[in-house]
């Protein structure tokens, strides 16, 4: 399984993907799941986190304040 950057999880190989009653919906060589929620085929990627811009990139973090103490 591969977390594409600002996209889907992409999962190649000997895999099997079964829904909530045991079928199993797809059977392919690889597939790439959603990861921005937009999808209107989840569980699978159809490519909407472009459309939204969704990002894996967290936002940045402010540095924290300094310790007050300095441990001995």
């Amino acid at each position: 399984m591969t977390a594409r950057p600002d996209g889907p999880l992409l999962v190649r190989g000997d895999f099997e993907l079964q829904n909530e009653n045991g079928e199993i919906p797809r059977t392919r060589a690889s597939i790439a799941l959603c990861r921005c929620g937009v999808s209107a085929i989840k569980p699978f990627c159809d490519d909407t986190h472009k459309l939204v811009s969704f990002t894996t990139n967290p936002a940045p973090q402010s540095e924290p304040p300094p310790p007050r103490y300095q441990p001995c």
